[in-house]
C-alpha cells in the first residue's frame, strides 16, 4: 500500500525543545525551593506529558498544589520563555521537510499545545508546509493516548498503512503505533535509552529517516 502521508511529532523530533522545557519547568519549581539537574530531569521526563509531569512531581514533593494547576504553570511559561529563545531546529529538518511536502501530505501530531508549537514553526517559516496540525488542543487524550493520530487519519481520511510517524520518543511511538501506524523514531540523547522495539525503523538522524521512507513508501 502506498505512504500518502507523513504525521509527524514536534518536541525532540524537529526543534531541540527539551533545555526549553526544562527552563520552563525549573521557572514554576523554583519557589517551591525544587531544583533538577538538566540531565536527571531530562532523562526522566523527556517525552512525558506535562499533565503526568507534574502528577509525579506532585506527589514526590508532596505540594500541596493541583497537579492541573503545576500543567498550566508551566505551560504559560514554556510560551514566555520560547518568546525569548526558541527553540533550535534539529539537524536536516529543513531539507527533510521540504523533500517531503513534494511527495507526502504533511501533518504535525505533537503533545504540546498550540500556543507552544505554532510560533515556533513560523518562526522558522515551516507552518505553511503542513496542511494540518493536530494539537493537545485538539484532543480529550493526549499522547501516550491514539486519539492524536487517529484524529490526524481520520482529518485525511486515509487508512494507518498509509502513513508513517515520525517520532522522538516511547510516548510517541505508542501513540502512533496504537493507531496503527509505522513509525520511524529518530531518537535523541534524553529519549535514546528508552524502549523503542515496536518501531518500524530506528534513524540516527533525518537523513536515514528519508532514505527509510523512499525505500519503502509503496509497501
Amino acid at each position: 500500500m502506498e505512504k500518502r502521508a507523513l504525521l509527524i511529532d514536534f518536541d525532540g523530533t524537529l526543534v531541540d525543545s527539551e533545555v526549553v522545557h526544562y527552563d520552563s519547568w525549573q521557572h514554576v519549581l523554583s519557589p517551591f525551593d525544587i531544583h533538577y539537574t538538566e540531565q536527571a530531569f531530562c532523562l526522566e521526563f523527556a517525552g512525558v506529558p506535562t499533565l503526568q509531569a507534574a502528577t509525579v512531581i506532585k506527589k514526590r514533593h508532596n505540594l500541596d498544589i493541583s497537579a492541573q494547576w503545576l500543567c498550566e504553570q508551566k505551560n504559560q511559561q514554556f510560551v514566555l520563555t520560547s518568546e525569548q529563545v526558541k527553540p533550535k531546529l534539529l539537524a536536516g529538518v529543513k531539507a527533510f521537510l521540504n523533500a517531503a511536502k513534494q511527495q507526502f501530505t504533511l501533518v504535525l501530531v505533537t503533545g504540546s499545545t498550540r500556543n507552544e508549537a505554532i510560533p515556533v514553526l513560523t518562526h522558522y517559516e515551516l507552518f505553511d508546509l503542513f496542511s494540518a496540525t493536530i494539537c493537545k488542543d485538539d484532543v480529550i487524550n493526549p499522547k501516550p493516548d491514539p486519539e492524536p493520530y487517529l484524529k490526524a487519519l481520520e482529518f485525511l481520511s486515509i487508512k494507518p498503512l498509509e502513513a508513517f510517524a515520525l517520532e522522538d520518543s516511547a510516548t510517541g511511538l505508542q501513540s502512533a503505533t496504537a493507531a496503527g501506524v509505522q513509525t520511524i523514531v529518530i531518537p535523541h540523547e534524553y529519549s535514546k535509552s528508552q524502549d523503542h522495539s515496536k518501531a518500524s525503523f530506528i534513524a540516527n538522524d533525518f537523513s536515514e529517516a528519508w532514505e527509510y521512507i523512499q525505500k519503502n513508501t509503496y509497501i
